[in-house]
């Protein structure tokens, strides 16, 4: 099993979304790097937290678990939606893909950024480094059970 942070702004998409729709596809993804983790590296039943960013209260909200395999983002192809993709629009031969992700648990405090960068048992994770923009970042087992110790 692998572990994940998923970057996303409550304004466009909360743990509360999640929470009310239990599942949805992570579309929208158009970074290569992010991509391709979830292309390459997901599996179904990895999990992941929800991370708030672009917001005064950055942090961890919530807990998500991959519900399927990797297939394309049709946002891609959508000329009305706002992830369309001109320069990559081949249905035939994709270039972005998505999973879909499942509610688990939504935090009754969560875990803010300062708190994260604060605690040095979390030294060495991507979210704590200066100008990390990375949407979706892989997270050590060791900091994925500390976090949920502390938030559960």
């Amino acid at each position: 099993m692998k572990y994940w942070l998923l970057k996303t702004e409550p304004d466009c998409y909360s743990i509360d979304d999640l929470k009310k729709e239990k599942k949805t596809p992570w579309a929208g993804v158009r970074n290569f790097q992010a991509r391709n983790f979830m292309r390459d590296d997901m599996q179904v039943g990895d999990m992941a937290f929800i991370y708030h960013s672009s917001t005064k209260d950055k942090g961890i909200y919530g807990l998500a678990k991959v519900a399927s395999k990797p297939y394309p983002d049709k946002t891609a192809f959508d000329k009305g939606d706002e992830h369309y993709d001109a320069k990559y629009d081949k249905s035939d031969n994709p270039t972005w893909f998505l999973v879909d992700f499942a509610f688990v648990q939504k935090f009754e405090k969560p875990m803010l950024l300062g708190e994260l960068k604060l605690d040095q048992k979390l030294e060495g994770m991507m979210v704590r480094e200066r100008g990390s923009r990375l949407s979706i970042q892989p997270v050590s087992e060791k900091h994925f059970e500390y976090i949920l110790k502390r938030l559960a």
